[in-house]
């Protein structure tokens, strides 16, 4: 989709990385500017005294470039690659590109039909645009996570990091958009994506419900308060979920189970006084967590497993749309969209560090 288009990629660390690597899914070609130290990701090194498993995931398909941006013979050539570009994007602090004279305004005289994307964790201004922050405190501030609670109240601290992966999402969203109004147009843009801006939008209809309600949890059916949609302890200790929202799903759950009498009980609470909650998680402890995938194929109620990291590249459903694909023993997820067959020859290995220099330079 997106071949013959080329990326200038001063990011590192994870999310602009994330989201140059889906333009690089999608077929554009990612010059990826490196400091002679490399991207801070490609340390530590691995037990195999390589890069960073955070690193290989996330440069695949990319070409890499050492430059030394304080010195002018690098800095011309950063240039000349940006005047051959449709796309520039960086990830350092505010101010920190237009110090080194390669700011937007700097280069928008030279190419003015570039998309020029600065991602940051609070913008380009404001009060709190020069502050350090990483992934858990842009869930923190912007209130996701107080959504993810434990039984005690006490927020949850996730594996995954949501607002670098959202950022680069959006990023690569809000690209993507320029790219098209420059097809109309003809003219560049300046994308100021912030990562706080984009995992708060999450919340937007937390924030409307809680200023008409007060309510600060969202949809009540949709935030553990109804047993037709919640998560369920299996007979070996897995979990599945169940969402019979849908009244239809929720007869045909009950009807598999041979529970006509719950069908009235679908959006009851689940509480130890509720019988019927409580012999739903019997039902569910009395059956392995197999059990219940062959069930949750064969009967239509929105159920599915709580799969972990190693089985997802086994189930069926990965398997038919060709999601995750192994090459030279490692596992790739794809990042996004797939026109027609995406094979293992597209999935690249990571670039080693100034590996292309000679390629670019000549």
């Amino acid at each position: 989709m997106l071949k013959g288009i080329k990326v200038v990629d001063f990011t590192q660390n994870l999310p602009g990385p994330y989201a140059t690597l889906r333009l690089a899914d999608l077929g554009a070609e990612v010059i990826k500017i490196e400091p002679p130290t490399g991207d801070h990701a490609r340390m530590p090194l691995e037990d195999d005294q390589k890069e960073n498993y955070l690193f290989r995931c996330m440069n695949r398909n990319k070409n890499s470039l050492a430059l030394d941006l304080k010195n002018e013979a690098d800095k011309e050539l950063a240039i000349e690659l940006i005047r051959n570009s449709d796309i520039l994007i960086e990830s350092y602090r505010p101010g920190v590109m237009a110090r080194l004279g390669l700011g937007y305004e700097d280069i928008k005289v030279l190419h003015p039909s570039l998309i020029y994307c600065s991602l940051s964790g609070y913008g380009q201004k404001g009060t709190m645009h020069q502050l350090g922050s990483h992934d858990l405190n842009y869930m923190a501030l912007s209130g996701v996570l107080a959504q993810l609670k434990d039984g005690n109240g006490r927020p949850i601290q996730p594996s995954l990091t949501f607002a670098d992966l959202i950022g680069g999402t959006s990023a690569t969203e809000a690209i993507l958009g320029a790219l098209f109004q420059r097809e109309r147009s003809g003219s560049g843009s300046y994308l100021d994506i912030a990562l706080l801006d984009t995992t708060a939008a999450l919340m937007n209809y937390h924030v409307f419900i809680e200023s008409a309600t007060g309510r600060k949890n969202g949809i009540p059916t949709l935030n553990g308060n109804v047993i037709c949609y919640g998560i369920y302890e299996t007979k070996d200790h897995r979990y599945m979920t169940l969402c019979a929202l849908e009244t239809k799903f929720w007869r045909n759950f009950c009807a598999a189970t041979r529970q006509d009498v719950w069908i009235n009980a679908q959006f009851s609470k689940p509480t130890k006084q509720n019988e019927v909650y409580q012999e739903i998680v019997q039902l569910f402890a009395s059956k392995t967590f197999e059990e219940w995938i062959h069930f949750s194929m064969e009967v239509d109620c929105c159920m599915a497993p709580v799969l972990e990291a190693d089985e997802l590249s086994e189930h069926i459903y990965m398997k038919d749309r060709n999601l995750i694909h192994e090459k030279d023993s490692y596992r790739y997820m794809v990042t996004g969209f797939q026109s027609g067959a995406f094979s293992n020859e597209i999935i690249g290995t990571y670039p080693k560090l100034g590996q292309h220099n000679r390629t670019y330079q000549k």
